[in-house]
């Protein structure tokens, strides 16, 4: 029998709220170790609000979330990030008139990540060694693509288990977006376990292994990345082939 891929996070019938507005709608779905999972879907489709949910941002209302097996679903965020899940944001927020390495060392600021800190900057160094060119600037001096690969140098200083990118490649030249993704494949293959959201439907599909189309707060389709490529609604509705 084939083997049945280990689950690092599962998110069953999760709705969220935003005061009397409902965003998600009972949404389930579940990340694979050692894989990349996506979710798609237009802008405004609640993607960015289920991470949020997931990294314990935002309250919900029903459902639940389990990390490893474990409930986090009461947990909050500063909890969160002790069991290991980094949110790169949308927008990449990070603080600009601190240097890049400033800017990298916020990532480990838990006492128990301290002693490795300059570890894990010698290896985001090595994934990007154009910041560490740029160690010294300013981050909101950064090109936006610099930018980018800091934000996601800070959420991997924090030794994560479960890296969330929201939207990685917003903003940027069609030249970077194939870098950042390029990147993001280097981190897939060193085992990191990835839940990816993105509007650059073709690029995230590609880069993942698993993927869930998010409409208005609900989860239309599921399945391998490959699949969903192909599907007729996919390539319909957002790839704009008939």
């Amino acid at each position: 029998m084939p083997e049945v891929p280990e689950k690092l996070l599962l998110v069953e019938n999760l709705e969220v709220r935003y005061g009397a507005t409902q965003v998600l709608w009972g949404i389930s779905f579940s990340v694979v170790k050692h894989a990349v999972t996506c979710i798609i879907g237009s802008n405004g489709a609640g993607k960015t609000t289920t991470l949020n949910a997931i990294a314990g941002v935002l309250p919900v209302k029903g459902g639940s979330i389990r990390l490893d097996g474990k409930p986090i679903t009461a947990l909050p965020s500063r909890e969160r990030v002790k069991r290991h899940i980094a949110l790169v944001p949308e927008g990449r927020q990070l603080w600009a008139g601190m240097s890049v390495e400033d800017n990298l060392l916020m990532g480990c600021y838990l006492p128990a990540l301290r002693s490795r800190a300059h570890l894990n900057l010698s290896r985001v160094y090595d994934l990007f060694p154009r910041l560490k060119e740029r160690r010294r600037q300013l981050a909101g001096t950064l090109s936006g693509g610099e930018q980018q690969m800091c934000a996601i140098g800070r959420g991997l200083m924090s030794e994560p288990q479960l890296l969330m990118l929201d939207e990685p490649s917003l903003g940027l030249a069609p030249i970077l977006v194939e870098e950042i993704f390029g990147l993001i494949r280097d981190i897939a293959r060193q085992g990191m376990t990835i839940l990816l959201v993105g509007q650059n439907i073709h690029y995230t599909l590609q880069v993942s292994t698993y993927g869930y189309v998010m409409e208005v707060g609900k989860i239309a389709l599921g399945g391998p990345s490959e699949m969903l490529l192909n599907h007729e609604h996919v390539r319909r509705a957002y790839l704009g082939i008939a």
